[in-house]
């Protein structure tokens, strides 16, 4: 995990993602350095001290611990790659199937990470359990993240709140992982979910994505990129949500084998079915704010 954010001089926070590669005039929020984009193709972009790090960025860097969303970008909860196997082929012969599991195949680590839970003999899939598979779905998924959300600004929050008041030496840390954290959250609130289906060239196939403008502007730009690889292009637009651009990311994950790679375009899929993808997305609740969602929104937290 790597530095991802910059304070820009009017004191706002800036995503690497909305720079160009090279030095910058964006400063670090835990020492007021200057930084320097790294924009590779191999590590992933972020943001480097244009001379020596920082001690608390890279205590971060080097733990992993730079605060971040609960099941945004991340879903395979922590499992190494042999582990993550073995839960797919449990899912594959017992979860399909909604078959108990017989208890001697569970690891204990799983049931206390709470993928599993056991019952006698047997054990079955967590909701939890069922998100690093991609089975888990959509409506479903904000179930269990929503409450985590919101559990991590709270702790984040207390934290920085007791440090500055006990005057502690890390207090200035706290409060900028709290801040990092508030960026983070208040983006995937300010972004719509949209669902739109192409038509090009004669081939039907279907794009996801998130975009904070309104939609009509995100389906001109859509049909302009795809106007690079086809003759004829038609867009239209088959769902919006309001709210919730913490979704994008795990539809990816969930759909991944239906990815249809178009150039470098990698938010379009190829569905046999898209009716169930639709039935999924639209037994989403509609997201209603809570009071603390909607004070990160107006900037008051």
């Amino acid at each position: 995990m790597w530095l991802k954010f910059g304070v820009s001089r009017s004191g706002e926070l800036v995503s690497v993602d909305e720079v160009g590669r090279g030095k910058t005039r964006l400063s670090c929020l835990y020492c007021g350095g200057p930084l320097t984009a790294r924009k590779g193709t191999v590590k992933e972009h972020h943001f480097a001290h244009s001379g020596q790090t920082c001690q608390p960025v890279v205590q971060r860097i080097k733990t992993k611990a730079f605060p971040s969303l609960p099941l945004y970008d991340n879903f395979l909860i922590q499992l190494k790659g042999e582990e993550l196997e073995r839960l797919k082929v449990l899912w594959r012969q017992y979860g399909l199937q909604q078959r108990p599991i017989p208890k001697d195949l569970i690891e204990f680590r799983w049931v206390l990470k709470g993928l599993m839970q056991t019952e006698r003999n047997f054990s079955q899939f967590t909701n939890l359990g069922r998100i690093p598979v991609g089975a888990l779905p959509l409506g479903r998924f904000n179930q269990v993240q929503e409450p985590r959300l919101l559990e991590e600004l709270d702790k984040l929050e207390r934290s920085a709140n007791v440090a500055i008041a006990a005057g502690l030496s890390n207090a200035e840390e706290r409060r900028a992982d709290l801040e990092i954290y508030r960026v983070q959250f208040r983006r995937i609130l300010l972004n719509s979910l949209y669902f739109l289906e192409v038509r090009a060239s004669g081939q039907l196939f279907h794009k996801v994505g998130i975009t904070t403008r309104p939609i009509e502007q995100r389906i001109k730009e859509v049909e302009r990129d795809m106007r690079s690889h086809f003759v004829q292009v038609e867009v239209n637009l088959l769902g919006l949500w309001q709210h919730r651009g913490n979704v994008e990311l795990y539809f990816k994950h969930r759909y991944q084998r239906f990815n249809f790679l178009i150039g470098s375009l990698t938010e379009y899929f190829l569905f046999p079915n898209v009716d169930k993808v639709l039935q999924d997305l639209n037994k989403m609740e509609i997201k209603v704010l809570s009071e603390i969602e909607n004070s990160l929104l107006l900037d008051k937290i």
